[in-house]
């Protein structure tokens, strides 16, 4: 593998530019895949403890102090911003887009969670990985990402490690949820991680072409707004029938700011990666969940638990370790025309003109 900077190939209409990683950007992007993950079975964890000791089920009230943490703290950075960069200017300009952006995002997270209620745990971790190949799909088209063989065999090999992690679950016994309406729930679970798609690709442009300040303080803005919206209407009920104490609420600040730092550091990730690779990283968010899982909720253990990890971490370095192709078109080698190159045009013609007649003459 080469280092330092990609190695640049020119095909017919397209700029095709190699980005490498070197072997410490590797560590360094395993480790910080990892750091998300780790957030990610925070808040698995503290949603499950609400559930099961608590009969606590908000997940809309926990994603909407998740926003407003954003809004607090990005979205108020924003505003103190001046130029281009202004909250205010922002909003003139790309307000709808971002509505779109925070209504993906708030939607993803609702339909996974509530999928939970339909169908089997198996169906959620399976379907979950369906976003996968849609993120790979509208990388291609919309950030002109360009992939080799060998990442759709790391991508292969990651979803392998993913049904061994099922199977585990099985043998173990976790599949004790036959579910309400199946259907339904594997509806949700495909529709919530093609939002998730969305999101990460959007979040992967906006990072790399404007600012994670941008991103994080948009969805800030109005995934408080979408979720606040949709809290009143769908869970007021679950809200007022909570019994607070200070372990409920303990674990609804743990969650939140397992969520919060999930959500500001992974823009970091994905600017020195991509969408794709973070994805595959965080496969092994359950897995840590199950292992938590052992000593706070009774799981049996399985050696297959072990392969699953080792299997994903394997897909994972796979991915990172091979160069990834970004193209993008080609500038024209012909200068653009421009009113001052017509107005020298013509004073060219004319002085032509009047040389030729004072020849003639």
């Amino acid at each position: 593998m080469t280092s330092g900077k990609g190695i640049q190939a020119t095909v017919p209409g397209k700029e095709v530019k190699w980005r490498n990683l070197s072997e410490p950007n590797i560590l360094k992007t395993i480790a910080l895949g990892q750091m998300l993950s780790l957030c990610i079975c925070g808040t698995a964890i503290t949603s499950q403890y609400l559930a099961e000791r608590y009969k606590v089920n908000t997940p809309m009230l926990q994603s909407f102090i998740n926003y407003c943490l954003l809004f607090l703290i990005y979205t108020v950075m924003l505003a103190f911003r001046s130029g281009s960069d202004n909250l205010l200017v922002i909003l003139k300009r790309k307000w709808w887009k971002y509505i779109l952006l925070g209504l993906a995002d708030v939607e993803a997270n609702y339909m996974i969670v509530r999928a939970y209620q339909y169908t089997t745990l198996t169906s959620v971790q399976l379907l979950d990985c369906f976003g996968i190949p849609v993120l790979m799909a509208l990388s291609w088209f919309i950030l002109y990402a360009r992939y080799r063989v060998i990442h759709f065999v790391a991508v292969a090999v990651c979803l392998l490690g993913v049904g061994t992690m099922v199977g585990a679950d099985i043998l173990a016994g976790r599949e004790d949820n036959s579910g309400s309406d199946v259907l339904i729930g594997d509806i949700l679970v495909l529709l919530g991680a093609s939002l998730y798609a969305i999101s990460n690709v959007c979040e992967e442009y906006i990072v790399k072409k404007l600012s994670r300040q941008e991103f994080l303080g948009m969805v800030g803005l109005f995934g408080t707004i979408i979720s606040g919206i949709q809290l009143l209407i769908v869970e007021y009920k679950d809200i007022a029938s909570i019994h607070w104490d200070w372990k409920i609420a303990l674990l609804f600040v743990a969650f939140a700011l397992c969520m919060f730092c999930l959500y500001s550091f992974m823009p970091l990730v994905i600017k020195v990666t991509s969408a794709t690779s973070v994805n595959l990283g965080i496969l092994t968010a359950d897995l840590y969940s199950l292992f938590v899982g052992l000593f706070l909720f009774g799981y049996k253990f399985s050696g297959l638990y072990i392969l699953s990890f080792t299997v994903i971490m394997v897909g994972f370095i796979l991915y990172c370790s091979t160069p990834t192709r970004t193209a993008e078109p080609a500038e024209s080698s012909v200068p653009p025309v421009t009113s001052i190159g017509i107005d020298n045009l013509g004073m060219k013609l004319e002085e032509n003109l009047q040389e030729t007649h004072s020849a003639v003459l």
